[in-house]
């Protein structure tokens, strides 16, 4: 930390960059391009609905994900006391239940916003916050436990902000092939989440985090992983195939050959390749959910 923001901590000021720190920009990427895969499969033309579209992006990324973020911080900031004690709460750069009462206020504004926009939207944002704050906040602390803890987030970063797209475009509950989907989409990013825990494996099983790759071990988490990625997506190039979108199917096939290739060299060292991964292999599973979504848009359309 520089002088100035240790002496801004010790006099309790809140320094305003730190509040835009607890709510994580980079973390935002992941809703707000599922929401807009949902706002493309609703099949609903763009024009005239960019304000609608705008409000949403805003609900799925820094609102209700921002949320989760700050409250993930305020309840771990005993931990991060240890082992980030430069963290804008241990720093004391928010200083004192300032973080908290931003939580809340946030939730608050995530709530408003949501309402504005319909209330199948509201309902999406009622359950994603519940499971935010489910994540981090005792008695449940879902993070603790490697499977419920990804199933929520994953559910909350891809289900339920397709979701939220296509019924902020649909105004009314989306078509059941969009829902089928966002589903598999959200379940085959459980394996997503499971990779991010790998950076952490050391400081999980000290403080009693019973993450997959503690839980399984390193190498069964990881091949758990890979195939909770690959079947999910199998099954939608299934359903695209058997819904006459043959291109699209193919099109989402090679995508999926191209993840099972970097797959194995994963597998090799899942520690040391799984930001590798990510930054690799996830790309081509979220570039497969838009190319998905646009193949959703004739089906939709044909229905309406």
């Amino acid at each position: 930390m520089s002088r100035l923001a240790v002496s801004e901590a010790a006099t309790g000021r809140i320094q305003p960059a730190a509040m835009v720190e607890l709510l994580k920009p980079i973390t935002w990427f992941a809703p707000m391009w599922a929401f807009a895969c949902g706002v493309v499969s609703s099949g609903v033309p763009l024009e005239g609905q960019w304000p609608v579209i705008l409000a949403g992006v805003v609900l799925a990324g820094p609102l209700v994900c921002g949320t989760s973020q700050i409250a993930n911080d305020w309840f771990d900031r005993h931990v991060d006391a240890i082992n980030e004690p430069a963290r804008p709460i241990p720093s004391g750069r928010v200083p004192g239940r300032v973080p908290l009462y931003f939580a809340l206020c946030w939730t608050a504004l995530s709530l408003m916003v949501a309402a504005l926009l319909g209330p199948w939207v509201l309902g999406a944002a009622v359950v994603g916050l519940a499971l935010a704050w489910a994540y981090s906040a005792p008695p449940l602390r879902l993070k603790e436990e490697g499977w419920r803890g990804c199933a929520a987030v994953a559910l909350c970063y891809e289900g339920l902000a397709w979701f939220t797209g296509a019924a902020v475009m649909a105004a009314a509950l989306p078509d059941w092939r969009i829902l089928v989907v966002a589903a598999l989409y959200s379940a085959g990013a459980h394996g997503i989440m499971t990779l991010n825990d790998f950076k952490a494996v050391e400081g999980d099983r000290r403080m009693g985090i019973r993450s997959l790759p503690v839980r399984l071990g390193v190498s069964l988490a990881a091949r758990v992983a890979c195939l909770v990625m690959a079947l999910p997506q199998v099954v939608v190039i299934g359903l695209l195939w058997v819904w006459g979108q043959h291109g699209f199917a193919l099109a989402v096939t090679l995508l999926f050959l191209a993840q099972l290739v970097l797959m194995l060299r994963l597998l090799r060292d899942p520690k040391a390749y799984a930001p590798w991964y990510n930054a690799t292999g996830t790309t081509l599973y979220v570039i497969g959910m838009m190319v998905t979504a646009f193949a959703l848009v004739p089906l939709v359309g044909a229905s309406a």
